[in-house]
């Protein structure tokens, strides 16, 4: 969130007018599970009212395995919750989950089918796939790296995700999900495997600055970030 984000919408400002500010607040986690996902998520309420403190214009929150491990739907809740924080603070803003903004770009793309690279481990990547496909959307093929520690996740290295994504099976898939995850970099490599598989390629990072920008009622571009945010799916409406 505080990488990839920052750096899509510093694409966009090389080819359109806005300027941004990037501003955090961090619930704590330190190895992707169950227990730990489930105590940072009772923290969001802090952190939406923290950053509603500065007036921001939109909220966005960051950890697509913290929402998809609390149940199905579960974005929807989140959302409205720390919407009503940031009102009850004075500062109402649109809130944008990376869960949501997944689900909501594969939907945009008319991706019925996907496969999906995280780097959870198996039971977590399972809870995300069974949440994608509550959604309506089929997962044919999917992998789970198996990296628990959160610094570790930061550290992989997206160029690593090209074979992998390679790997799989895309015969019946419409889109490909190179990195369920924000805290997982990929952006360096979504265009790569978009020329090799010949498919559209996103990840949590680019649906997240994509509805972001929509929650702004700006047109979703950005130059490097692949077929979502190209230009063809630059007015679509932020959902209500």
């Amino acid at each position: 969130m505080e990488t990839e984000v920052p750096a899509i919408f510093r694409a966009r400002e090389t080819v359109a007018p806005e300027r941004f500010t990037f501003h955090s607040s961090r619930m704590r986690m330190k190895r992707v599970r169950a227990e730990e996902l489930a105590a940072m998520d009772a923290d969001s309420g802090r952190c939406a009212a923290e950053l509603s403190d500065a007036r921001v214009d939109v909220l966005g929150y960051a950890c697509l395995v913290a929402i998809m491990s609390l149940g199905e739907g579960y974005h929807r809740f989140s959302e409205r919750k720390l919407a009503k924080v940031a009102e009850e603070n004075g500062a109402p803003a649109p809130v944008v989950t990376s869960a949501g903004a997944l689900v909501n770009a594969l939907h945009i793309l008319g991706a019925r089918t996907i496969t999906v690279v995280c780097p959870y481990v198996k039971p977590l990547t399972e809870t995300v796939v069974g949440y994608l496909r509550d959604e309506g959307i089929g997962v044919t093929d999917y992998t789970a790296l198996e990296i628990p520690d959160n610094l570790d996740v930061a550290a992989h290295d997206p160029e690593a995700l090209i074979p992998i994504a390679a790997a799989l099976d895309h015969r019946d898939a419409d889109a490909i999900v190179l990195s369920a995850c924000v805290q997982m970099p990929s952006l360096d490599s979504i265009e790569i495997v978009e020329d090799e598989l010949g498919k559209p390629v996103l990840s949590a990072s680019i649906a997240t600055a994509h509805q972001l920008m929509r929650a702004l009622d700006l047109p979703a571009v950005a130059p490097g970030a692949g077929t979502l945010l190209a230009g063809g799916y630059a007015e679509t409406p932020f959902p209500a």
